[in-house]
């Protein structure tokens, strides 16, 4: 991979969609930077170990690259080893492990400025995710070490007493996994039940460990302080004190807004704080600079997956193509 410091494009982020938008610049003939502050699909890779995707692999593919796995459904294993080929596949132009820090100028002349160097370019693609910010419950004793908003594997926490935080497929996971392992556990939930949304084939597991009181459940109910050995949590029952040794809170993620306000990007006036930008063009309130995936979703996380964020790409790609090239 060459170094490159002037090229037509610079996209931010080298997740799915980040690549994707590499992919299409490419079949234009179009230069481009990828420019990613962790690993490749950096967000894929803090997954939990063992996760399996909810999507089958071929609505997971970019690039005209065939993704064969050997479920039906995909794990976190076989998509970063599909990523990581699709990547080498197209000799992807990527700049890894660094932080873009601002990004200066107008269009047909920006400089992306990171911890490592600064680079020029005529226009921008924003492809940053959300999975780097945890959603806190702000409540006493979460900066606690046992309190952790992020799970990897279950081993950690065999013979311990885990309360997990949650009602979507994060949530259910963990607390089966764990129970699995040898874990005491106990799911706090807000709402009266589980998330619709949980995957079809997993949802039978966790109410029958439920049922049968394999794990216990609190449903309409809220964490109020965490402490070093008990949490105290609000039921419909009145306040519980129990027993813990780990607080697996999968309260979910939202984006980093920082790099936006820095840019100065206009969010809309709603509940989600959602980036503004044209439908068609994904050209957001400043000319040159895009926005693809997630991150188009603002706070409401779950609008955008990999699987209907992939026509981002070319619809940015086409906006670009269509304006005279220079680099």
């Amino acid at each position: 991979m060459r170094d490159q410091k002037s090229v037509k494009v610079i996209i931010i982020g080298a997740g799915p969609i980040g690549l994707a938008c590499g992919v299409e610049l490419q079949k234009q003939n179009i230069s481009y930077l990828i420019i990613e502050k962790g690993c490749i699909v950096n967000s894929i890779f803090h997954y939990p170990t063992n996760m399996t995707f909810f999507s089958t692999s071929d609505r997971l593919e970019i690039g005209g690259v065939p993704f064969i796995s050997h479920g039906v459904k995909p794990t976190r294993r076989e998509a970063l080893e599909y990523y990581r080929r699709v990547a080498e596949s197209y000799k992807m132009p990527l700049k890894l492990y660094e932080t873009v820090d601002r990004v200066s100028g107008d269009d047909g002349n920006f400089r992306v400025s990171t911890d490592k160097g600064v680079y020029n370019c005529e226009k921008v693609i924003i492809a940053t995710g959300f999975y780097n910010q945890a959603n806190l419950m702000g409540i006493p004793g979460e900066d606690l070490p046992k309190v952790k908003h992020y799970y990897d594997e279950p081993h950690p926490y065999a013979e311990q007493r885990i309360l997990v935080v949650g009602a979507g497929n994060s949530a259910v996971d963990v607390a089966l996994e764990t129970y699995r392992c040898g874990s005491e556990v106990t799911l706090v939930v807000r709402e009266d039940a589980l998330k619709d949304g949980v995957k079809y084939w997993v949802r039978p597991d966790i109410e029958n460990r439920i049922k049968e009181g394999e794990i216990k459940a609190w449903f309409n109910s809220e964490i109020l302080e965490i402490r070093s050995k008990e949490v105290v949590i609000k039921t419909p029952k009145g306040e519980k004190v129990i027993p813990n040794d780990f607080v697996l809170a999968m309260t979910g993620y939202h984006p980093d807004y920082s790099l936006l306000n820095k840019i100065g990007l206009e969010l809309a006036k709603d509940e989600y704080e959602t980036p503004v930008y044209d439908n068609e063009t994904h050209e957001t309130s400043i000319k040159g600079i895009y926005m693809a995936g997630v991150v188009c979703g603002g706070y409401n996380t779950s609008k955008w997956f990999i699987e209907n964020a992939r026509v981002h790409a070319g619809q940015i790609v086409g906006d670009i193509a269509s304006q005279p090239v220079s680099i």
